[in-house]
């Protein structure tokens, strides 16, 4: 597959962003989120993302510039209105409002109403563990996956991430309720492949090969019933706390139907309140040691940390280039066609 530099990818998608009438600093924003989705592998919400929030944008489902409004502030917490404009946006200053108030107070929490997908977490609280602080990030999302023991959606895949400063950089957890994102479904079902048996149930509760079948259907929950519980309080404190939409409320990314009214929290944790940060980092640096030197499983010659697969992948990327599918070009060359932008890949 052909390599492009981030730097050259970026550019494009921030040209493509500007042709549909977004200010300069939320494409450079978006476009460093897709494009660094992209370097980590997790091409689920990197240029896909791109495509579908061009589609909203054409139908004024989101609306830019976006406009993000204090709705209340007090001491440690805010509440913000994310103005059904570019998720990334609201989901960036909500996490810049949370790492202010923790200077402040020692934590900072802020809640996002009426947005859009904020694209991959790990975004966030990667950002907030290299100022020095614990970052935790969680949205809720359209109908994915159903109760335990249901055979309906009901609850978004709903993800969550937590980010800790590490000794050579941010320690971070970035995971989806869901066995898997929906996003791998969507993919393999783009590309006529077939999905391991426990990814997903058919509508009829059967569990399902058939990535269609599972589209039509139900994710299934990491670890069970436990997932299950996770989908369920991060719709509760991403969603309904916000005064956000909840539930079945929650509208699909995918599918122009309206407003998403997606919500999100944004936590940070001030690490000097509790101890020294070069004190917390060398802890972690004992600690990640210890996990990594522990005994392995047979067969198993790593043992990796949290997104540590994540984190090497994008260093390689930015040494080699991101490597692009001929079908992801061409779809992002048609989008520069679309905006008489000049540029191609």
């Amino acid at each position: 597959m052909p390599a492009v530099r981030p730097e050259r990818l970026k550019e494009a998608v921030i040209q493509v962003l500007k042709g549909h009438g977004t200010a300069e600093d939320e494409a450079s924003l978006v476009a460093e989120s897709l494009v660094r989705a992209e370097m980590r592998g997790t091409d689920t919400h990197g240029l896909p993302y791109l495509k579908l929030l061009v589609q909203r944008l054409d139908a004024r489902m989101v609306l830019v510039p976006t406009r993000v409004t204090v709705l209340k502030e007090d001491g440690a917490t805010v509440l913000l209105d994310g103005g059904n404009g570019i998720g990334q946006v609201a989901g960036w200053k909500a996490m810049e409002m949370s790492l202010r108030k923790a200077r402040e107070f020692g934590i900072g929490l802020t809640l996002v109403r009426n947005t859009n997908n904020i694209g991959f977490l790990a975004f966030y609280t990667i950002h907030a563990a290299g100022e020095g602080f614990v970052g935790i990030t969680m949205g809720n999302a359209n109908a994915a996956i159903s109760p335990w023991g249901g055979a309906e959606p009901f609850f978004g895949t709903n993800p969550i991430s937590i980010a800790v400063p590490g000794s050579d950089g941010p320690l971070a957890l970035d995971m989806s309720s869901s066995i898997v994102a929906r996003g791998k479904i969507r993919k393999a079902h783009r590309l006529g492949e077939k999905i391991p048996l426990g990814w997903a149930l058919d509508e009829f509760g059967v569990p399902t090969e058939d990535a269609g079948a599972a589209l039509k259907g139900t994710a299934l929950p990491i670890g069970g019933p436990k997932g299950y519980g996770l989908a369920l309080m991060v719709d509760v404190l991403a969603g309904m706390l916000s005064g956000s939409a909840f539930g079945r409320g929650v509208k699909s990314f995918h599918q122009v139907t309206g407003p998403t009214g997606v919500g999100a929290l944004t936590l940070a944790i001030n690490v000097e309140r509790f101890m020294p940060l070069a004190q917390f980092r060398n802890l972690m640096q004992g600690y990640t040691d210890s996990i990594r030197s522990s005994r392995k499983a047979k067969g198993t010659a790593r043992i990796y940390l949290p997104g540590e697969i994540e984190s090497e992948k994008e260093k390689m990327s930015r040494e080699r280039g991101i490597e692009l599918s001929a079908a992801s070009l061409k779809t992002l060359n048609q989008l520069l066609e679309k905006v008489k932008s000049p540029m191609r890949l």
